[in-house]
């Protein structure tokens, strides 16, 4: 990782017990994910860019440079493969959720349940991912057969497709930014929430403190992200929410959505209102136990799994995030890290974990694209990429139990967990 190898050494003693994520009043949403197994501190020493120094050294290179490292053709979209990715995902899925009709609603079922909903999940995740792609017009070169298949398929999974592209698009334009970024925004220690997040965390004990985050995160941080803004960025206010622009939704010094976006906002609730109707319905006929198995429990997975990408994609120990006056997109944009998700992951999720730090340079490539386009963003800028070879389970520990609030570096070099 991109880090000044002594600094590091001395981080790992100094935040080892870091900080319980801010309570529902402030920054519920960065509290971290379940604990599989431990990893040693210093084991995130060994990282792809390990030898080049602190980001006050570094010199960045150009928006320009970045996007000129990626050919266009890999912009063009091909429509047969995006067809099959989605038919992939989208087959998948509806098979797996077919399984769960046959499942018998008894408690003795209840380990088949669960493997039920973390298969189905998982392979619905997919069909999120392909959701995501239309959002950055990556999916289809017609933009209205883009929009209405991302528009259904985030309806189908209970995410509001417009307020969440146009949120999405502010965390691309912004991201590890304190200020401006959207989702995943950590809290000073200067600030209330901050010190609040300290004194939980040393209260509670790191262990305690990062399996509750982990448990409240993938529990419950998309929803309250979505109704409540929890973990946006500081400009946009507290609470900020993707349902509603009115008060008391309306107080940061940026607008999140603008009364221009008043109409996308009713089409995305529009799409919400009809899902659940849809399941609504489909209680009254099967029964509302049969319906929370069926949909809810893969539901809870599908959201577990995006915040587990999105919160890796730009959290760690070494992670830096950048007040308005450092920051720069270059910057930001490089704090992206791709990691080690496997091939079956790979295929599912269309490789989002892997090629994240590509799709954050150009998200308009599509997923069969990004390949190419991370293997030539290493080959052109080999110290500044990011790649974290950590064990999935190994990384969301170090990030539940260590990373809670961001305090500026000594050194000037931005804000560190």
């Amino acid at each position: 990782m991109i880090t000044d190898r002594g600094q590091t050494v001395a981080r790992s003693g100094s935040r080892i017990s870091y900080n319980f994520g801010d309570l529902m009043a402030f920054r519920p949403y960065s509290f971290c994910y379940a604990a599989v197994y431990l990893i040693r501190p210093s084991s995130r020493l060994t990282r792809s860019a390990d030898l080049i120094d602190s980001p006050q050294h570094i010199t960045y290179p150009s928006k320009a440079d970045l996007l000129n490292c990626l050919p266009s053709d890999l912009t063009r979209i091909n429509p047969a493969q995006a067809w099959r990715s989605l038919a992939m995902s989208l087959v998948l899925s509806l098979l797996a959720y077919a399984v769960g009709t046959q499942i018998p609603l008894q408690a003795i079922a209840a380990p088949v349940w669960l493997m039920y909903a973390l298969i189905t999940g998982t392979v619905a995740g997919g069909c999120w991912v392909i959701a995501h792609e239309c959002g950055h017009n990556a999916f289809h070169p017609n933009r209205r057969v883009e929009l209405w298949v991302g528009f259904v398929l985030h309806s189908l999974l209970l995410v509001p497709y417009f307020t969440w592209q146009r949120s999405h698009a502010l965390h691309h334009a912004n991201t590890n930014h304190l200020e401006g970024g959207e989702t995943h925004v950590p809290a000073r220690i200067s600030s209330p929430s901050g010190r609040l997040v300290e004194a939980c965390n040393r209260r509670l004990g790191r262990g305690l403190s990062g399996i509750l985050a982990l448990v409240f995160r993938l529990l419950l941080g998309w929803p309250l992200y979505l109704l409540f803004g929890v973990a946006g960025g500081e400009d946009y206010g507290a609470p900020t929410s993707h349902f509603w622009q009115g008060r008391p939704f309306r107080k940061g010094r940026r607008v999140l959505f603008p009364d221009s976006f008043r109409g996308s906002m009713r089409l995305s609730n529009l799409g919400l209102v009809v899902m659940l109707l849809a399941l609504a319905l489909a209680s009254l006929q099967f029964s509302l136990a049969r319906v929370l198995c069926v949909y809810g429990l893969p539901y809870l997975v599908i959201n577990a799994w995006l915040v587990a990408y999105t919160w890796l994609h730009h959290t760690d120990v070494d992670i830096p995030h950048f007040s308005s006056g450092e920051w720069t997109w270059a910057k930001g944009a490089l704090q992206t890290v791709d990691r080690p998700y496997g091939p079956l992951l790979n295929l599912l999720h269309h490789g989002i974990g892997a090629t994240h730090v590509c799709h954050h340079i150009n998200p308009r490539i599509p997923h069969y694209n990004a390949w190419q386009g991370a293997a030539l963003l290493k080959q052109q800028f080999p110290e500044l990429v990011r790649y974290d070879p950590t064990p999935i389970p190994g990384a969301l520990w170090r990030v539940a139990s260590r990373c809670w609030v961001v305090r500026r570096d000594p050194a000037g070099a931005g804000f560190y967990y």
